[in-house]
Order: C-alpha cells, then structure tokens, then sequence
C-alpha cells in the first residue's frame, strides 16, 4: 500500500462533497508530476484530502478505488483521473503552518513544491499527520 497527498479547492470540491458522494473521480490534473503520481495509484493506497485556499489543511482520508483511466472531462489522451471513497474526516485538521514548523517534515513536497497538486506520502509522514491530528496512527 501507497500513501498519497492530493489538494483541491474547497469552493470547488471538498471533502463534505467527497463524503456525499461516497466516490467520484478525482480529474482534472494538469500537472504532468501530479499526473505521473496519480498514475502511480493503486486500489487500497491511501489519500490525504489537503484544502487549499484559506483553510491550507489535510481534512481527511480517502481510498484509491480505481486506478487512472482517461481524463473524461479532457479531450488529450495525457491526462488520467482515478476514482477515490471518503473513507474518514480528521479529527482535527492538520495546518500546512504546522507541517512546515515541524523539522521533520523539511524534505517533504507538500513543503518544498508547494503547487504541486499530487504527491506520495512516505509512512513515517502519514503516522506522524495522523498524530498530529489527534488519531490513532493506522494504514
């Protein structure tokens, strides 16, 4: 199993709607770093939910429940979506101010490429948000 980042814009999408939903296909990627990351998926790799904007923080988990498929909003062949399941809220949001303040987190893409849309979470990382956010570090 794999552990993932992705952002979106709350006004857009949130994770209220994702959990809504239940599912739907996470698209519209433009980035091809982002894209190679989503291509990178796998059902049963795990999801952050990072909300951009005003909020800059990782609200919740979600699920990989279809590896990338053909971008159906896009017309080129490049870009993919996957479909991703809310599978819980974070007990309390973790700030992007907090995962920058933390040395631990220095080498980390959500703090060095702060545009980039997609990225892996490494292990140590993600025990260490489901720490900080007041949960029971678990895959």
């Amino acid at each position: 199993m794999s552990y993932w980042l992705v952002k979106t814009e709350p006004d857009e999408f949130s994770y209220t709607d994702l959990e809504r939903l239940g599912r739907d296909r996470w698209n519209g990627v433009r980035n091809f770093t982002a894209i190679k990351h989503l291509n990178q998926m796998r059902p049963g790799d795990l999801i952050f939910i990072y909300h951009t904007g005003d909020e800059k923080s990782i609200v919740g988990v979600a699920a990989v429940v279809r590896s990338a498929y053909p971008d159906p909003t896009s017309q080129d062949d490049r870009f993919i979506a996957v479909d991703l399941e809310a599978r819980y809220r974070l007990l309390k949001t973790v700030a992007l101010k907090q995962i920058k303040a933390d040395p631990s987190f220095a080498d980390w893409e959500l703090v060095r490429q702060p545009r980039l849309s997609v990225m892996p979470v490494r292990e140590t990382h993600w025990l260490l948000i489901q720490q900080l956010s007041s949960r029971e570090p678990y895959g």
